[in-house]
């Protein structure tokens, strides 16, 4: 049946296209028809694209100057976080009914990781596997009217850029993920696999510049300079670890034990940087693959305020670095299925919600996978790519 399944879908992309086109239009009718709902401990009633609402809400608090960093009861629950930037450009959508707005962000996240992905140097078969490996995460995501589609889409959009030596698009698509949310900064580390970085400092400042500068079109300079600072006191308020970010994972994992933030951003900073130091094998195509996916998965474990939805993220860096690594092939299978089982599906309807209240979120499991696979990332960046097996094939499947 497995055998059956993945012959149909691989070499097909067009019908793998159609396969997100129709999760996007699902995800639109299941949040805008799917009636209200409560948040956390808050006693009102809001709607399941709250998300959406969050996100276009900010473009008329933007245009009024209104605190974009402030509670509005009365229109969403929780807080915007994100940059004043994405709040203009956010303002495309805010103009639409909710109905068509939220349908069209929703093939926005779909196509996002489609076409990145689409774009990658790899064969139709590994494209169209990685694709079908995210889908359900990517679902996830959409269900909750979520950016991280379009985080993970532009991140490795911006690859694809570099890789076809358009350096200056590659530049915006990272300085466009940051905008949205900060870590996307990271991605501007792909820049020193190139000759032409000094180049890309140019363009990443430019890119950077322009997109901070947009929200001028709307408001004053002054206003803008307040909405920024706005948005890094908010920033600040918001480094408690949720229980799928590392810190909060491990000290469940460890019995409650707790486990200092800022060791744990040293330790992260030094797991970033060991890929890059390995100039000698920067012009392999696996290699810079492998740190795409390394990058991808990073930004998730070692985030302190990852949740379901942004595993999508880390998802798409998980099977690119199947397709790359050169790690035995039954280790990456087996690794890539405890991934699709206790990370994408783990909180889907195949699993009874007494296993998940009880269990998967008890113990953190959504993050399990991508740390292990994290580690093995590592372990291959610092004891891979040896003489004479730099250009060894990668194959898709085993066979």
């Amino acid at each position: 049946m497995y055998k059956t399944i993945k012959e149909f879908f691989l070499g097909r992309k067009y019908l793998v296209l159609a396969v997100f086109l129709l999760a996007a239009i699902v995800a639109t009718l299941q949040e805008y028809y799917g009636g209200k709902k409560t948040f956390g401990n808050s006693p009102a009633i809001y709607t399941h694209y709250n998300n959406y609402l969050i996100f276009k809400q900010s473009f008329f608090h933007l245009k009024d100057g209104a605190d974009l960093y402030t509670e509005y009861p009365a229109e969403y629950y929780d807080l915007y976080k994100y940059s004043p930037t994405y709040a203009f450009i956010f303002g495309t959508f805010s103009f639409l009914p909710d109905g068509l707005g939220l349908l069209i962000w929703n093939v926005l996240n779909a196509m996002a990781v489609f076409w990145g992905l689409h774009m990658l140097m790899l064969n139709t078969r590994q494209k169209i596997f990685i694709l079908l490996f995210v889908l359900v995460e990517l679902l996830t995501s959409l269900q909750n009217a979520q950016s991280n589609g379009l985080i993970a889409g532009l991140m490795v959009l911006a690859f694809a850029f570099m890789e076809k030596g358009k350096f200056g698009w590659a530049c915006l698509c990272i300085a466009l993920t940051a905008y949205v949310k900060v870590f996307g900064i990271f991605a501007f580390a792909l820049c020193l696999l190139y000759p032409q970085r000094w180049k890309m400092v140019v363009y990443s400042i430019v890119s950077v510049m322009v997109l901070g500068a947009l929200p001028l079109l709307l408001i004053d300079f002054q206003q803008l300079i307040s909405c920024y600072q706005s948005w890094w006191g908010a920033l600040q308020r918001d480094f408690v670890p949720n229980s799928l970010s590392l810190v909060g994972a491990l000290q469940v994992w460890l019995g409650g034990i707790t486990i200092s933030k800022n060791a744990a951003l040293l330790v992260g900073l030094i797991c970033f940087v060991i890929p890059l130091l390995r100039i000698k094998v920067f012009n392999l195509l696996r290699y810079r693959l492998m740190v795409l996916s390394s990058i991808l998965v990073w930004v998730i474990v070692f985030n302190h305020k990852a949740e379901s939805p942004t595993f999508i993220i880390a998802m798409t860096g998980i099977g690119l670095w199947y397709v790359s690594s050169s790690l035995d092939e039954k280790w990456k299978m087996i690794l890539a299925i405890f991934a699709l089982v206790f990370t994408s599906l783990s909180t889907t309807d195949i699993f009874p919600d007494y296993i998940q209240d009880n269990y998967f979120d008890v113990f953190s499991v959504k993050a399990m996978a991508p740390v292990l696979i994290y580690l093995m990332m590592v372990y291959e960046f610092i004891f891979g790519f040896k003489e004479g097996k730099l250009s060894a094939p990668v194959k898709l499947t085993p066979q």
